[in-house]
């Protein structure tokens, strides 16, 4: 059986983490978090740190010289031209990790990778030909300000506000993420 590469996607706050990890609980069923292919890409001594040093700046990265996330978040999100120059920059050598990572849960047999990222349908960088499927998960403002409050996120509601499920197949997250990740499940039964 060919493995199923299955995304992901939604603001902050709709479940994507919980989601994931709770089906990767499930026999042939295993998870990415594209967040931390991301980081591993831009790792010291990487052509993507030394691009994202270029444009913008020794000031994002801290004491040890690895980019300081935070420093890099605020200013990206606070300018869509920064944000539309960091996603052209690090989506490639994502997708060029993921590639590996889908190679390898093939030659593993693994059923279904599920891959969680926000802008898995609406970044013009990412390459949807790996997915078989992507799924974008809806839940109301207030439900993500909620979930992302209980996780001490609570700054992070307003992030990617502009973004959208795209050609994504959407799915209700709205309740217990127990029951978000069932309506999942069988989205992909389907």
């Amino acid at each position: 059986m060919a493995t199923r590469v299955i995304g992901l996607a939604g603001k902050p706050g709709c479940g994507k983490s919980a989601v994931a990890e709770a089906l990767a609980g499930r026999p042939g069923v295993e998870a990415i978090d594209l967040d931390r292919v991301a980081w591993e890409t831009y790792a010291p001594e990487t052509s993507t740190r030394d691009r994202l040093v270029e444009r913008f700046g020794r000031g994002i990265l801290s004491g040890d010289g690895r980019i300081d996330r935070e420093r890099l978040g605020s200013l990206v999100l606070a300018d869509a031209a920064a944000r539309r120059d960091l996603e052209a920059i690090v989506h490639p050598a994502v997708n060029e990790r993921l590639d590996e990572l889908v190679l390898d849960a093939r030659r593993r047999g693994v059923e279904v990778l599920l891959v969680e990222g926000a802008l898995l349908a609406s970044s013009p960088h990412v390459d949807r030909s790996i997915f078989d499927r992507i799924l974008w998960l809806e839940a109301s403002d207030r439900t993500r300000r909620e979930r992302l409050r209980s996780e001490g996120r609570g700054g992070h509601a307003d992030r990617l506000s502009g973004v959208g499920p795209g050609k994504a197949t959407v799915v209700d997250a709205e309740g217990p993420l127990s029951e978000v990740a069932e309506r999942v499940w069988r989205s992909l039964e389907r």
